[in-house]
Order: structure tokens, then C-alpha cells, then sequence
């Protein structure tokens, strides 16, 4: 579907529109909630800078007496967690003549984006997808503002070891998605005495995982696995059984900050430790976008939309400053200087990551309060 957001009452010089690609997971086996919220964040921003003028134009306040420029674009595709479709889209997007791609959630999908937009030669910046291999080879097309996983993920396991947990059962799924994160969990905790159990969620039901959890004596349970099937029933089947009063479930890859975990767990789903990508306090233009992303999805935005705005703010700046040629965007990423949500977003070439990445934007674990799980309890946050 296509989405244009230019204001009807701006008046411009030029009504040819800069179109965005916008790939979101919008329908299963997607994260639809995730695809949502990244979603209104992008439209969010694209509506502020059609109000404020366009691309090339000078604006006020609520489009009054916006004039000159051309105005953003969002074309958008759903993806559905399906990297096949999801490169099939951006053949689609480059046909149609878009300046550059935005988006995507799920970090197999953004591989998958990422490379046929390098092969079109075509700028990529991935919104929210963390998997630290975002491209096999090295590229100046692609960049990223989500923290590499093995940035956030060896917070979160520095979290646990200060929380006095050194066996952690990992049971997981296949993908290479939890793959990369049991490695990062691995490889971080055993040279300061943590050990990972790893149980395959392949073959073993939850009450096969209680009783592997007792038997290996695991006091902290990471479900790498899928949202509501089975992280649910292997949640309340831990929740429900007595020898594992005392263990701590955690979620390194952040399912519950959203409302359809609340939804599906109820009281189970609090207290369990997540990663989100929020400063502990907002800045003006933080708080300002924040009330403005839960008027638009009707509920407290996620980080995903956050990311979702900072995404087109880091583009639509490009495009003023640099204009809408696909080489040159490709070559401004590391002239990016642009404040953002959560921090003053800049881009550069980190060691062992082949992408340009903002490093880093803030890391949080958190969970729900047990006593209101609408509300988050920060419990370690990782350095800058």
C-alpha cells in the first residue's frame, strides 16, 4: 500500500513527491504489533516534516506558512517476516523510483533488505532489526540506528551475572536470530563464570523444560522463542510449578515491552528482565514526540516507534542537506549529525560490523511492575 502524508494546505513550488520505502511487518507470522508501532513512527515524522515545508522548503508550525518544498512520501510494504517477499518489495520500491528504504523489525527480513538494496544500489536505514551480521560483506549503502545485538545482549548478560546468576538455561528455537544471541550470551558469561545451558525448543515441551530447568539447576530461563506460541505456555508452565519459584525468566530480545504480552500472560508476564532502547529521560524533543506517537497508536509507544521517527528525521535531513540522488545519500551516512528521540544520532564504522551504525543508542533492561505491570521498573542500563 501506498501512504503519502503531504499536507493539503502547504503550498509548494513543486508537487513532485521524494518517496521513502517503508518495510514493516503488518500482518502474521510478522510482529504485528512491532510492525505498527515502527510504522506510526515513520508516518509521524513524515507528516512533521511535510508541515514543516518539505524536502528543500521552509515551514512554521503545523504547516502554517510552510512553502518551497517538495513533499515526503512514505511508500509502504509489508513484509510479513518473510525475507523472500520482503526483497521481492524492494525490487518493487526501487521500480518505482523510491530515494531510499527505511524500516523493518525482524533481523533475518532486514538481511534480506539489506542485501538486495545493496545489490540495486539502493541507501538502507534499517530501523530496528539488531543482528550484528546485517550484510555478509561490508557496505557504504546500508546504515543502522538499533544497537547491534551483541552490544545490547552483553549488557543484558552483565545484568544477570550482577543479579547473582551464573546458569542460564537458554531454550530456543531454530534461528539463526537466537543462534547469534546464544553465541553473544556464550561467549560473554563464561570467562566471568557464567555457564549456558542450551535446551532445543524442537523437541521438548514445557513441562520437559521445568524438569530440565531442576535437573541442570538453572536459576535464570531465556525463552528464545516465538510470541504468543509457545513463549506463553512455556512461561506459565514456569510460572506454575513450585521447584521454580525462585528462577528468573527473562526475554533479551524485548517481547514484553509490548501490550499483546501483557494481554497474553497477565500477571505472569511481569517481572521478566527485557532490553529496549530508551534513555532513562527524555530531552524536550523526546517527550514532545512521545505524546504525539500515543495519540496516534492509542497506548504508550514502544521503542520501535522511536526508532521508527528517528529513521525518517536521520533520512529527511540527508535529503535537505544532500539532496535525493541515491549515490550521494549513500555517501553522506557519515556526515549524519542529527538530534534525535533518544540522543544526538551520528554514524560511523564499529569494529566487526559491516554497516554504518549509530553506536550506540541507549540500553535499558527493564520489566513490568509486578504490582501494575502497565508500568516499567528500569532495572541496569548499559554505558553509552
Amino acid at each position: 500500500m501506498s501512504t503519502p502524508l503531504a499536507t493539503p494546505g502547504a503550498a509548494r513550488t513543486d508537487e513532485s513527491s521524494v518517496r521513502i520505502g517503508a518495510l514493516v511487518p503488518l500482518t502474521p507470522p510478522g510482529w504485528v504489533e512491532a510492525g505498527r508501532h515502527l510504522l506510526a513512527g515513520l508516518e509521524l515524522a513524515v507528516r512533521e516534516v511535510n508541515e514543516a515545508g518539505g524536502i528543500g522548503g521552509t515551514g512554521g508550525t503545523d504547516g502554517i506558512g510552510a512553502t518551497g518544498g517538495r513533499p515526503l512520501e512514505l511508500v509502504v510494504r509489508d513484509t510479513a517476516a518473510d525475507p523472500q517477499r520482503a526483497a521481492a518489495a524492494v525490487e518493487e520500491l526501487a521500480g518505482l523510483g523510491v530515494a531510499a528504504l527505511a524500516g523493518e523489525y525482524h533481523s533475518v527480513v532486514a538481511r534480506a533488505v539489506a542485501a538486495r538494496a545493496d545489490a540495486l544500489g539502493l541507501p538502507y536505514l534499517c530501523s530496528s532489526a539488531v543482528l550484528d551480521a546485517l550484510t555478509d560483506e561490508p557496505t557504504d549503502l546500508v546504515a543502522r540506528l538499533a544497537p547491534a545485538q551483541s552490544h545490547g545482549w552483553r549488557i543484558y548478560a552483565d545484568f544477570l551475572l550482577a543479579a547473582g546468576h551464573r546458569r542460564i538455561a537458554v531454550a530456543a528455537q531454530p534461528s539463526v536470530y537466537w543462534a547469534s544471541g546464544t553465541r553473544v550470551l556464550r561467549d560473554h558469561l563464561a570467562p566471568r563464570g557464567g555457564t549456558v545451558v542450551p535446551l532445543d525448543m524442537g523437541g521438548l515441551t514445557p513441562t520437559a523444560v521445568c524438569d530440565a530447568l531442576v535437573d541442570q539447576r538453572a536459576t535464570a530461563l531465556l525463552p528464545l522463542v516465538g510470541h504468543p506460541e509457545p513463549a506463553v505456555p512455556l512461561v506459565r508452565a514456569v510460572r506454575r510449578d513450585r521447584r521454580l519459584a525462585e528462577i528468573l525468566i527473562g526475554a533479551p530480545a524485548g517481547q514484553p515491552e509490548f501490550a499483546t504480552w501483557a494481554a497474553s500472560l497477565g500477571d505472569d508476564g511481569a517481572a521478566i528482565p527485557f532490553l529496549r532502547y530508551l534513555p532513562e529521560r527524555f530531552g524536550p524533543l523526546g517527550a514532545r514526540v512521545g505524546t504525539a506517537l500515543r495519540e496516534r497508536l492509542g497506548e504508550a509507544p514502544s521503542f520501535v516507534a522511536y526508532e521508527g521517527y528517528d529513521t525518517l528525521t536521520v533520512l529527511a535531513g540527508l535529503l535537505r542537506t544532500h539532496g535525493t540522488d541515491r549515490a550521494g545519500i549513500a555517501k553522506s551516512w557519515p556526515l549524519v549529525d542529527v538530534e534525535g528521540t533518544r540522543g544526538q544520532i551520528r554514524l560511523s564504522r564499529t569494529p566487526g560490523i559491516g554497516v554504518w551504525q549509530w553506536a550506540w543508542p541507549p540500553v535499558q533492561v527493564v520489566d513490568r511492575d509486578p504490582a501494575a505491570p502497565e508500568r516499567f521498573r528500569v532495572l541496569h542500563t548499559g554505558p553509552a
